[in-house]
């Protein structure tokens, strides 16, 4: 079969996802929401919210052909904690999720404004951001983030602060350090590969195995410089050691000379 006809065919299969993804959320989101109007965090609530995430990946397996590997839980410590995840795709979203007790995820003022959505996201322990007031937005970002962290919240955030595409040049903001040196809570990086799979702004999902890996905690109190590059180090150097992988295990998605060179310079300076 020519890759035209297989590039043909996933984008069938995409559609098809999306279709059903963008239905089961709304959904969900109107069940959620409707309870979270009245009420904070309920079991109910929680048990929607879980069910959204399995039944998202049921679809990306079933549909598109994408399966999932999350390791590594073992190393998110017991109450509130922050979890720094490498951000590639939506996948990211709801394959973290079911692995925290109490997950508090960092999310846009426009989206937690949506009806139904933004009730069901509060209700849920969701931490807003206006990003419009850029860093006059951080101050009543950590006041949140640190009453969620008394709540015994895993506080996730992205720290290059959007999605990226698979394998390129890190870019990590200063949010997360402020929440670390505010907080003097543990933080959990988090490495993957799932935008070579679902890729920022793809308009086609290709099949294979996306992984995420939870790497050893990060301990409080280091300098925030020291921090940092310690972060970025081990999430980086985890992300391209799952790329690496899935290339080696063969890919379907066909690679872009943008992605091919980023690939050929990841080999040269592994090897070196």
């Amino acid at each position: 079969m020519g890759q035209s006809i297989r590039t043909a065919i996933q984008a069938v299969r995409t559609a098809i996802f999306y279709a059903l993804f963008i239905g089961n959320t709304t959904i969900c989101a109107l069940i959620a929401g409707t309870v979270g109007l009245f009420a904070e965090r309920t079991a109910f609530g929680w048990g929607i919210a879980k069910y959204w995430c399995a039944s998202s990946l049921v679809l990306l397996r079933v549909i598109c052909g994408v399966r999932t590997e999350v390791e590594g839980a073992e190393n998110i410590p017991p109450g509130g904690s922050i979890v720094g995840s490498k951000h590639q795709s939506d996948w990211d979203i709801f394959a973290i999720f079911p692995h925290l007790v109490r997950p508090a995820y960092i999310a846009k003022k426009e989206l937690m404004q949506i009806p139904f959505f933004g009730w069901a996201a509060r209700s849920l322990d969701c931490i807003e951001i206006d990003r419009k007031r850029g860093a006059q937005a951080i101050p009543q970002m950590l006041a949140q983030a640190k009453a969620a962290a008394e709540r015994g919240c895993q506080i996730v955030i992205y720290p290059e602060g959007t999605r990226k595409a698979a394998l390129a040049p890190a870019e990590y903001r200063q949010g997360i350090v402020r929440m670390y040196t505010t907080l003097g809570v543990p933080v959990v990086p988090v490495a993957l590969n799932s935008g070579l799979y679902w890729g920022r702004n793809s308009p086609i999902i290709w099949p294979g195995t996306a992984k995420a890996r939870f790497l050893p905690a990060i301990e409080p109190g280091l300098p925030p410089d020291v921090f940092t590059e310690r972060l970025r180090s081990v999430i980086e150097a985890e992300s391209n050691r799952l790329a690496l992988e899935a290339l080696e295990s063969g890919i379907a998605r066909p690679l872009d000379d943008r992605l091919k060179q980023r690939f050929d310079l990841l080999r040269k300076n592994t090897a070196a």
